[in-house]
Formats: structure tokens, C-alpha cells, sequence
């Protein structure tokens, strides 16, 4: 099975694959970008020794911390490889490659090992975890989101603890298997946990007498595995709560981010009978499309736990789904937009730990349930003790049909970026840029201009820039609450609506003294703006308005400030 699925996610991404640098998924870029950036600082970390939570690279001089923005580190270190040798466009693909086709693997390992008999009950499972909507939605730009083949075994542990023997090793190997995943992402860390307490405890609700025999051991392993996990995940967790550039809590914008429930009957975007147009404003964004079933998948997962309702596990499952389905609308629910009730998440946001919380990514737990669900309906389908079985075959095979087609995986839609300049990629911004100086680009690197990053991943890291596309504490103050983007730049700001509008501004003395500061502060060595750049003619007499004339080198135009800044 694990080539079907590794030939499916190949299908998915095959778009992608055709040019890894030149090609990324339409709409927006800025999160691959900043992937790559991550996967050249694993190479900075293995090659060269760089503290691997904190860099200077962008953002300077103030830095972004880096365990509180998923550096994907255990992702990114075992891909230095093949950054090296071929480069991190072409690291992240391969990562959202293997990401969907492990996570499928992972799942059918799981399920046909522990949970049913037949394969195919497992391969189905396996593969809607693998290849759901929400998962391929995250596929445009998310591989720690979707690199989800640990998650079967850290739920298995956390089970096989409610009856172990020896809850010391078993509660040992948790913490390691937790260690690891809180390296490639902490968030969906907290939804397996979150997962596995209200699942335990639907299932306790219904036979009280697992309790007695459950609790010790799971308990101790539960210990076992705080102590250890809770040693080797210290340090990295000080830094992300309270090292430099640590924010508390997620910027407003993204707190809002929560399903419509019409979005669980709708087709997700990159499916068969997916709609880009039909899904507007059913999702935050075409990356965050984390329910979108369709009518037919929603109604067989109804059908399947009234079919079988007296099954503790199925139960149990069902209250785990729609509790998270429910929690992933957010603090206001709506149908089609129209605001029906003030939803359950709104007493919970503010909490610790889930006030870093995106709530529409709930609905990713509920996707896995009703992965599970489906691998045991046709586990049951199979078993069922009729005369004419191959009739109850072919009624199964067509509700799965029925069900799954709708939503079947297309190629992921993509869009050409702009190359990274030659300039760049031939070296020559070593004649200009020392150690402890930075190459400003034009515009300045921001949410809405993450291509800078890609020209620091493609030369390993080896500048940095100011800005960037990462979250910090709101004025650069830490333990403030989390914002996109560093302190807030003038010259940024201006530069950015030149970018936008194609108007040049006419500048004064006091708008000069400004940047001038901002280029000190920043240590810039040269200012470079590509030919390309849309609306390139503006923006380069707004700058020579600034520090002068530009002289052109290779494909860009080029300002040396070292006499301005030095």
C-alpha cells in the first residue's frame, strides 16, 4: 500500500514537481518560502554548528525565535541531504510529498496492526487520513501540518498504556515519540493530546469499570512520560515561552480563523468535485480548507454510527468528532456567514496553550475520526453474515464510491514565481555584504513579500535581511502577544504601497533622515531591487529619492550604502 500511496501524493504535487523552484501553489506563496528558509537553517544547524532555535538571519537585527514559529527541525535535519545537493524548493516538495504518503502509511500500518482484520478496511482509513481534503488544503503550503505519521503511533502508546504490563517503557517510548513530533509541530502535538483525553474519557463515560484496571498503569506511564519528555523538551520550551523575540498568544487575525458549518458539506477546493469559487468564505483561506467533506461523506459518516451505534468504540469516536467539529467553528457560528449563536470556543481561547491555538484546525480531528469510522464500517461490511455476500460487497464498495469520489485528489493548482536574481545566485552580493551587515531588498521582506527569503535559502543563509515573514511579539517587546512581521519600518511601509500602487511619492528631508536611520539600524550594506519586480521603475527612483542613483548589476538594480550606514 505504501506505493499507492506514494504514487497518489506524487499525483497530487506532480504539478509542483515539474519546476520545485520556479513553481509554487497559486494564491500565496509566503509560506513555502518560509519553509525553505527553515530547511536551509537545518543545514546552517548541522554544517555549521547554528543554535538551532533563534537566528539572525532575517528580522535583523532582532532576530526571530524560532521554536515559537515551527522551525520543522526534525523535518529539515534529516533533508540536509538533499537541500544541499539539490536545494530547499526542492526539499519542500519532497516534504509535502512524503508527508501525505506517510501519513497514509502510517495510518494503514496502524489500523490493520491493532484496530480491524482486513486490509482494505485499513487502506481506506489509512488513505482518507493521508489524502482528505484538509490535508491536501494544507499541502499547498504546510508540511509540518500534514507530516502527521507519527500521530498514529503516539495515539497506539497512549492506549496501549490503559493495559500495559510494563507502563515504564511504554510511558518512555511516548515521551520519545512526542519529543520528536514537538520538532515538526506543536500544535497538532496538542490536538492528538487534546484527541486522546476526550476520546478516554467518551469511553470511560460509557464502561466506568475500565477505570479501575485502567488507571494505575496509564497514570504511571503518563508520569514516566512527562518526566522524560518534559527533560529533553526544557530548555527548547524556555526558549519558545520566554527567550528572546517570545510572544504570547496568536495576533487576532488569526484567532478568528474558524470553519462555516456549510463547509462540512462542501467539496474541498483541490478535490475531484472541488470548487475554488463555491468555497469562498466558507474556509479562512484555500490553505485552512480543514472540513469541506461534501454532502456525501457527511451523510455516510452519520449513517455508519447509527449503523453501528451500540459499539463503545464507534461512540466514543462519534462524541470525540463532533466535539472538535464543533469547537473548530470558532467563536461565532455561522451558516453561509450569517451569524447563528456565539459558539463553545469562545470560553475556552483564552486559556493557556490554546490561546496559540488556530480553531478551524479542529476540524483535522474530526478528519481522522471519520477516517477511522470509515475503516471500521467496512471492516464490519465485510464481516456481516448474509447469504449473498457479494451483494453486500458491492453495496459497500458503491457507498465508498459514492462517498469518496467527490472528493478524490487532484493535482494541487500552481503559479510561476519569480526566479531568484542571478545576482544572488552568482555570488556577486559577496563583494558587498560583510558578516555582521545586511542586503535590504526592494520592497523590504514582509507577509506580502516572502521572495527575499527564498534568495537567502538559495544561498544558504549566508546574509541576512531585514523583516520577513514569522511571528513576534507585537513592538519587538517579549511575551508580548504574537503579530506577523517585526517592529513596524517606515521605509517598509512606503515602499510596499510603491510596490502596490506603481505611484512615486515625492519624498522630504525628514522621510530621508527616516530611512537613513532605518538603513543604520538594519547595518545595510547595499540595497538591490530586481528588474523584474513589478512596478520596478517606481520603486527605483522612490529609493534614489533616498540614497541616490542605482547603478545596475547582472539583473538587478543596486545601491551601495556602506558610506551611509558605516
Amino acid at each position: 500500500m505504501s506505493g499507492v500511496f506514494l504514487l497518489a501524493a506524487l499525483w497530487v504535487t506532480s504539478r509542483i514537481w515539474v519546476d520545485p523552484a520556479g513553481r509554487v501553489a497559486a494564491l500565496y506563496s509566503g509560506d513555502p518560502a518560509v519553509m525553505q528558509f527553515f530547511l536551509a537553517h537545518s543545514v546552517r544547524v548541522v554544517l555549521h554548528g547554528e543554535f538551532p532555535f533563534y537566528t539572525e538571519q532575517f528580522n535583523y537585527p532582532d532576530g526571530v525565535n524560532l521554536m515559537a514559529n515551527t522551525a520543522i527541525l526534525a523535518l529539515g535535519i534529516p533533508m540536509v541531504p538533499i537541500t544541499v545537493l539539490f536545494g530547499p524548493a526542492v526539499s519542500f516538495v519532497t516534504l509535502v510529498t512524503l508527508g501525505l504518503a506517510g501519513t497514509a502509511a502510517a495510518w494503514y500500518r496502524m489500523l490493520s496492526r491493532h484496530v480491524v482484520r482486513h486490509r482494505l478496511a485499513a487502506a481506506v482509513g489509512g488513505w482518507f487520513c493521508g489524502f482528505s481534503p484538509a490535508m491536501l488544503s494544507h499541502a499547498n503550503w504546510h508540511p509540518n501540518i500534514i507530516a502527521q505519521f507519527l500521530l498514529p503511533f503516539i495515539v497506539w502508546r497512549v492506549l496501549v498504556l490503559t493495559r500495559s504490563t510494563r507502563p515504564v517503557r511504554d510511558g518512555a517510548l511516548l515521551a520519545l515519540l512526542i519529543t520528536v513530533q514537538a520538532f515538526i509541530n506543536e500544535e497538532i502535538l496538542l490536538f492528538t493530546a487534546l484527541a486522546c483525553g476526550v476520546f478516554l474519557l467518551a469511553v470511560v463515560v460509557q464502561q466506568r469499570e475500565r477505570w479501575a484496571t485502567a488507571w494505575r498503569p496509564l497514570g504511571t506511564g503518563l508520569a514516566v512520560c512527562a518526566v522524560l519528555a518534559g527533560a529533553l523538551l526544557a530548555y527548547p520550551l524556555w526558549v519558545q515561552f520566554a527567550g528572546p523575540m517570545a510572544y504570547h498568544g496568536l495576533s487576532d487575525t488569526v484567532r478568528d480563523y474558524d470553519n462555516d458549518v456549510a463547509a462540512f458539506f462542501a467539496q474541498g477546493s483541490p478535490t475531484l468535485g472541488g470548487n475554488e469559487q463555491a468555497n469562498v468564505n466558507l474556509a479562512p483561506n484555500y490553505a485552512e480548507e480543514n472540513a469541506f467533506f461534501g454532502w456525501s461523506l457527511s451523510l455516510l459518516a452519520v449513517g455508519i454510527v447509527f449503523w453501528l451505534r451500540r459499539e463503545v468504540l464507534v461512540r466514543a469516536l462519534a462524541a470525540t468528532g463532533l466535539f472538535f467539529a464543533v469547537l473548530s467553528l470558532g467563536e461565532r457560528v455561522t451558516w453561509w456567514e450569517r451569524h447563528l449563536f456565539t459558539g463553545p470556543w469562545d470560553l475556552l481561547v483564552r486559556l493557556p496553550l490554546l490561546d496559540a491555538v488556530v480553531p478551524t484546525r479542529f476540524g483535522l480531528i474530526t478528519t481522522v475520526v471519520v477516517g477511522v469510522l470509515l475503516a471500521f464500517a467496512v471492516e464490519r461490511a465485510r464481516s456481516l453474515r448474509t447469504v449473498d455476500r457479494r451483494t453486500v460487497r458491492t453495496l459497500t464498495a458503491a457507498g465508498l464510491v459514492f462517498a469518496l469520489l467527490p472528493i478524490a485528489p487532484m493535482p494541487l493548482q500552481v503559479t510561476d514565481r519569480p526566479p531568484v536574481p542571478q545576482f544572488i545566485t552568482a555570488d556577486r552580493w559577496r563583494q558587498y555584504v560583510g558578516p555582521d551587515q545586511t542586503l535590504v531588498p526592494v520592497p523590504v521582506p514582509s507577509m506580502g513579500n516572502t521572495d527575499p527569503m527564498r534568495w537567502a535559502a538559495s544561498a544558504d543563509l549566508a546574509f541576512r535581511i531585514p523583516g520577513g515573514y514569522f511571528l513576534a511579539p507585537r513592538n519587538g517587546v517579549t511575551g508580548d502577544p504574537g503579530r506577523f512581521g517585526g517592529r513596524p519600518s517606515g521605509i517598509g511601509v512606503l515602499l510596499a504601497e510603491v510596490a502596490a500602487t506603481g505611484r512615486t511619492p515625492v519624498l522630504d528631508d525628514r522621510q530621508r533622515r527616516r530611512f537613513l536611520d532605518e538603513l543604520r539600524h538594519w547595518r545595510a550594506a547595499i540595497v538591490v531591487l530586481p528588474l523584474d519586480q513589478p512596478n520596478a521603475e517606481p520603486l527605483r527612483r522612490t529609493v534614489e529619492q533616498l540614497v541616490g542613483p542605482a547603478r545596475r548589476e547582472l539583473d538587478v538594480w543596486l545601491w551601495d550604502v556602506r558610506t551611509l550606514t558605516s
